[in-house]
């Protein structure tokens, strides 16, 4: 159970870099914010970049093939939180299918 508890922290951790890097990018360059919001997002995407290595499974493949369902429900939830973004039923339902892909990949029984 602690593993798994570890790996949805590093699967959040994960990205809250990378969507939030990639949202400091946005800012900066289609927000004209500027380039030190530019510089921040940067130091977050590499971030990210670390943060998986973290994982307890081994396998690259299967760690960022499961991370890319979290990146899809973050993405939804970081644009309600910080952009005004209001998802319709079907936004759900596709987020809800990738997470449940997540935990089918991550932590089905393994023989």
């Amino acid at each position: 159970m602690m593993t798994v508890l570890r790996s949805v922290s590093l699967f959040v951790l994960a990205a809250v870099a990378e969507i939030g890097g990639a949202w400091l990018v946005w800012q900066g360059l289609r927000e004209h914010r500027g380039l030190l919001w530019i510089a921040a997002g940067v130091l977050a995407l590499g971030a990210y970049g670390f943060v998986a290595t973290f994982q307890p499974d081994p396998n690259f493949g299967r760690i960022l093939a499961a991370y890319g369902g979290v990146f899809v429900a973050g993405s939804l939830a970081w644009g309600v939180v910080l952009d005004g973004f209001r998802p319709d039923r079907w936004d759900y339902a596709g987020a809800g299918i990738c997470l449940l892909g997540v935990a089918v990949i991550m932590y089905a029984p393994r023989g």
